[in-house]
């Protein structure tokens, strides 16, 4: 079992790295990418690809989606402002390439990102659609 090691606010906060929409759909290897925004919302669309973790699930099921500490990973949620208690917990679990989307689904979404829908709507023709 390994030991959580907890580390100040401040130094938490100094290794929060941001990305950009277009660094993440270039980004290899590709990153895992985890919505923590509400199961709805995420239902709605995501980002192409990306696990649905919410805030309260994601120190207990990580391990199971990401067991390397080496995994780089980018968080995100609807507008960027809610990612840095996911990455804080992320950091304190061991994980070291963190990244949180800048701007979130929304500027993912007016750079002209892929989002695929869980829920079906009358206005989709398959899952995946470009806004």
């Amino acid at each position: 079992m390994k030991l959580l090691s907890l580390r100040p606010r401040a130094e938490i906060g100094n290794e929060i790295r941001e990305i950009g929409p277009h660094q993440l759909a270039r980004m290899k290897p590709h990153p895992l990418i985890i919505d923590i925004r509400e199961e709805r919302d995420y239902g709605l669309g995501h980002i192409e690809g990306a696990v649905h973790l919410s805030r309260n699930t994601l120190e207990s099921k990580v391990l199971e989606i990401a067991p390397e500490f080496d995994t780089p990973i980018v968080i995100y949620c609807a507008t960027g402002g809610s990612c840095v208690s996911a990455i804080e917990t992320l950091c304190r679990l061991g994980y070291q390439k963190i990244f949180a989307l800048k701007g979130g689904l929304q500027n993912w979404l007016e750079a002209g990102g892929l989002v695929e829908s869980s829920q079906p709507r009358a206005n989709l023709r398959g899952s995946v659609s470009r806004v």
